[in-house]
């Protein structure tokens, strides 16, 4: 009985009984799909700076000075509130936290010091808290309304949800929604912050600039959660048909 049941499992999954043997899953890897804007520019950039990149800096240093900015990016529109020229302290902290958070796999990609595992669920999970610390940040600013930010919040992580499951169910790591991913999420973030500097409301001064951008962001966000979950749902049961 015990023979069949192993026969079983080896002809539904040839690798189960490695698994079991080595007492963990094997990771599998996802393929990465990159197709913002500037993906080819952004890649090309990378890899210069990687190669420059001295030699006792490595990947989690990167990984932590992008997690550090992200967060003092969240405290500069805190404080904000009381400054506005720590709107433009933003920006400085948004490039590095560009460059922490991109440059790291990069770096481990090219000096062949890949972690997967390690990798993707401490790079997320940072992503995750930066996230909260900078809509945080947003909500205390008096800038944009405190329900605007933490619908976006919430938004960006059901995202990064659809995302995750997607690369496990999928195999399919997207990095970009519709030609727009992380990168030129900041760069918005930079112009706006240029322009608040000049414009902190609009339309005769009846409504702030980052509660008309963040709602516009929050409707396009919404639109890509709908679209790619339902998409990945259809591509799922088509593949699992009963």
């Amino acid at each position: 009985m015990a023979s069949l049941l192993l026969d079983y499992c080896e002809q539904s999954n040839p690798g189960v009984l490695d698994e079991m043997r080595l007492g963990k899953p094997r990771f599998k890897h996802a393929c990465r799909v990159q197709e913002s804007i500037l993906a080819r520019a952004e890649r090309r950039a990378l890899i210069s700076i990687a190669r420059r990149t001295p030699g006792f800096i490595n990947s989690d240093h990167l990984t932590a000075l992008g997690f550090v900015a992200q967060i003092m990016a969240g405290v500069s529109y805190a404080l904000a509130r009381w400054n506005r020229y720590w709107l433009l302290a933003v920006i400085g902290f948004l490039a590095l936290n560009w460059l922490g958070d991109s440059l790291d796999g990069t770096l481990a990609r090219m000096r062949q010091q890949l972690r997967p595992r390690y990798g993707f669920y401490v790079d997320h999970m940072i992503d995750s808290f930066g996230a909260l610390f900078l809509m945080g940040g947003l909500a205390l600013s008096r800038y944009m309304h405190p329900w605007i930010a933490i619908g976006l919040l919430i938004v960006f992580l059901l995202l990064s949800i659809q995302s995750y499951l997607a690369t496990y169910t999928l195999g399919e790591f997207r990095l970009s929604f519709w030609s727009f991913g992380p990168t030129e999420l900041r760069i918005l973030l930079a112009v706006g912050n240029v322009a608040l500097m000049r414009w902190p409301h609009v339309l005769k001064g009846q409504y702030r600039l980052f509660d008309i951008g963040g709602i516009v962001g929050l409707v396009g966000m919404l639109l890509m959660l709908i679209f790619f979950t339902v998409q990945n749902t259809f591509w799922l049961y088509d593949e699992e048909k009963l």
